[in-house]
């Protein structure tokens, strides 16, 4: 039946029917059915061609398309699906806490516009985890929706504080890695600025983080001025380092200090003039618009700058220091896309930078 069938999709209509007679037999009732059953199994055959998107045959187009698509799969798949994503994400779990591999574009808490986040499905995985006698696993701390890696759940309220606890009074030992554009001058520091949310004024009016420095250059002399700092702003400290430099980027290895909003992102495209790859909305100032990209660069991801607003923010928690009794060192590899274009651009670090300490 399935060889007849298939051939039948390249017939009109009335050899259609014929064909469908023939198989039928001398049975009046079975010629409608089947005749009905294969135009039906056509339709939906039409219907899945129709729906199947357009395949680049280039692989590289190919990955750009995939990325594109990684949020949005996340914000579709059913909430138990969503949990079991993470549970496979499980790096290290004791009597207090669970630790996931975040995924890229999966937000912890919900919104506006948002159907799936970690919060919701945590009730979900804490039975997939403990055989459906756990309570609901807490969060701990936070990371952005972009950014992926370590991330801390608690097993319990109590334990969800003192952890609380714990990253509120910097206990924590907090390092990322980030693919950025350029090179920082020093290649090793720390930038202390503090930070601001404010509105900017452009064609589409939002808000964003950004610095708000306690000194400025004196137009007359050129000599450093203390200024009074805004009532708004936030202390802000990010130690870096540089791991590797290649394709007019680097990776860079970062330890927030403080934990203000975005705070990693500003410190680096506007402390550091060095934007995280991918950073579209801190990649300008005045305007929103999709990064701009070297050419260099451009040609060793083998992109073309139309297709760079595809591009995912390149910030990865990489490792995470938690004295809970003993010093308990969390670490999570960067995800495969971080780890492809580390590869396209040349980016190696070897064992000795990795390992080095400040």
């Amino acid at each position: 039946m399935a060889a007849a069938s298939g051939g039948l999709w390249r017939r009109p209509a009335a050899g259609l029917a014929r064909a469908v007679r023939a198989i039928g037999g001398s049975g009046r009732a079975a010629g409608p059915a089947l005749r009905a059953q294969q135009l039906a199994e056509r339709l939906r055959a039409r219907r899945s061609e129709e729906k199947k998107p357009e395949v680049p045959k280039d692989p590289v187009q190919r990955w750009v398309q995939e990325l594109a698509k990684l949020s949005k799969q996340l914000q579709q798949v059913h909430p138990n699906v969503l949990a079991k994503v993470l549970k496979q994400a499980t790096v290290y779990q004791n009597e207090e806490i669970v630790v996931i591999n975040k995924p890229y574009g999966l937000p912890v808490h919900g919104g506006p516009g948002i159907k799936n986040c970690i919060a919701d499905v945590l009730p979900i995985l804490a039975k997939m985890l403990e055989n459906m006698k756990a309570e609901p696993l807490h969060l701990c701390h936070r990371l952005d929706k972009e950014t992926t890696g370590v991330m801390v759940l608690a097993r319990s309220k109590e334990a969800a504080e003192k952890i609380r606890l714990l990253f509120k009074t910097r206990q924590v030992e907090k390092i990322y890695w980030a693919i950025t554009l350029g090179d920082p001058d020093p290649s090793r520091g720390i930038v202390e600025i503090p930070m601001v949310e404010k509105e900017v004024q452009s064609h589409q009016p939002h808000y964003k983080m950004t610095l708000a420095p306690n000194y400025r250059l004196s137009p007359e002399d050129g000599k450093v001025v203390k200024i009074r700092q805004s009532c708004d702003a936030e202390r802000a400290v990010t130690r870096y380092r540089l791991l590797a430099s290649a394709s007019a980027c680097s990776l860079l290895e970062l330890q927030p200090i403080t934990g203000v909003k975005h705070q990693i992102r500003v410190h680096l495209a506007y402390g550091l003039g060095c934007p995280i790859l991918g950073d579209h909305k801190y990649s300008h100032w005045s305007k929103l618009a999709p990064q701009k990209l070297p050419e260099i660069t451009l040609k060793r991801l083998k992109l073309e700058q139309s297709k760079a607003r595809h591009l995912p923010l390149h910030l990865h928690a990489h490792r995470l220091s938690l004295p809970l009794g003993q010093q308990i060192d969390l670490v999570c590899k960067p995800p495969l896309f971080f780890q492809k274009t580390l590869k396209k651009l040349e980016l190696e670090v070897t064992n000795e930078a990795a390992g080095e300490q400040d």
